[in-house]
């Protein structure tokens, strides 16, 4: 799921108990960057319960880690430590589909309803291309669900979802904009129905399509999809929501919750190493054939810096990079890399919801591709 969290901030500017962690526990490995090490705290301090980075390059591998793994106690964030990525598992779902389309299985211009006959209105004029870019103007299931600081967010953390009735919640409601194509709105929508194309194209599930062809062959460890799995296995920090009860808002752990509501949009769990490994792999030709990677880096609206599942930002030294960001409320997370992978940078918090850290993140993600 993209990133929501600047609403939250704007709703829980009062937090009302909250441990602010100290900066001082960036541990760093193999090489010392203090630049590295002071925007990691300034991540911190701006508004997070700990974060994690690791940063590859021409000067080796620096890992780090800044604040608490758990709120209440001194731990360190683990360094090594597993996250949930939120919509960077769009990338490793676009990855397979444009995998079939290389494979003359699947065509971009393919409609919705050629593969899921009734499954949304006008299927007939929404495209595969306009499910993974975007631009399909399909109402975001999300925002049908109650978010924090709701207090009724948390009665469906253990509740399983399955894709076919978050749709039929979407489209319930009005599309975005009309004619799909003619615009740009970030829907979840259209990563569930990529899911159950690809179950259609392949008689698997997206989930074991990317095991399959993505997971295994790069050797991504401690990367999965929990499907309906609701805890972390591995080591990891602990991650938080804001509700508002009587009048107050304190953060919940919601470190353990049942992932099936982000489904194909974002539920999967990694590390920093396995998203550098990733896309180091994808922009180096490992997964997809140059053509389709093209494709991949192609905006659906000019103005818009989101091609296929894949996103792209320039950094202050003028050096674009590629990858995709997430937020699964309690996380979140950046990953990106140069265009020829000599520089490569994964981020991941647990927000404490005082503040947006994006511009602190920004700042980090600058001094690894610009210093």
């Amino acid at each position: 799921m993209k990133r929501v969290h600047r609403a939250l901030v704007t709703a829980t500017t009062a937090l009302a108990v909250i441990a602010a962690p100290s900066a001082a526990l960036a541990a760093p490995e193999e090489t010392d960057r203090e630049g590295l090490r002071k925007r990691l705290d300034d991540v911190v301090a701006t508004g997070a319960v700990g974060a994690l980075v690791e940063v590859r390059d021409e000067r080796g591998v620096w890992r780090g880690t800044s604040g608490v793994a758990e709120l209440g106690t001194t731990r360190a964030v683990p360094v090594r430590g597993q996250f949930r990525v939120g919509s960077i598992t769009k990338t490793f779902v676009a990855t397979v589909a444009l995998q079939l389309v290389g494979e003359g299985r699947l065509q971009l211009d393919d409609t919705v309803e050629a593969w899921l006959p009734g499954a949304v209105p006008d299927g007939h004029r929404i495209t595969v291309r306009q499910l993974l870019n975007h631009t399909s103007g399909l109402y975001d299931y999300k925002r049908t669900l109650p978010m924090p600081p709701e207090p009724e967010f948390l009665d469906d953390r253990w509740r399983t979802w399955t894709a076919a009735e978050q749709v039929r919640r979407a489209v319930a409601n009005p599309p975005s904009f009309q004619p799909p194509g003619s615009d740009y709105e970030y829907s979840n929508t259209g990563y569930l129905l990529i899911g159950q194309i690809i179950e259609k194209v392949t008689g698997r599930s997206y989930a074991e399509e990317i095991e399959r062809r993505v997971i295994r062959p790069l050797r991504l460890r401690d990367t999965l999809l929990p499907g309906t799995s609701p805890h972390i296995r591995g080591p990891h920090p602990h991650g938080y929501v804001p509700i508002q009860r009587h009048g107050e808002t304190r953060l919940v752990d919601y470190t353990a919750m049942n992932p099936s509501v982000m489904g194909a949009g974002g539920e999967m769990i990694s590390t920093a190493k396995d998203l550098n490994r990733f896309i180091a792999a994808l922009l180096g030709g490992r997964l997809l054939p140059g053509h389709l990677l093209d494709e991949m880096k192609t905006p659906g609206v000019a103005h818009r810096k989101y091609g296929l599942g894949l996103a792209w930002q320039d950094t202050s030294c003028g050096v674009r990079v590629y990858g995709n960001d997430g937020d699964a409320l309690a996380y979140q997370s950046w990953s990106f890399s140069t265009e020829d992978r000599r520089r490569r940078v994964t981020v991941a918090l647990t927000p404490d919801f005082r503040a947006d850290p994006d511009d602190a993140v920004d700042a980090l993600l600058n001094e690894a591709f610009c210093g």
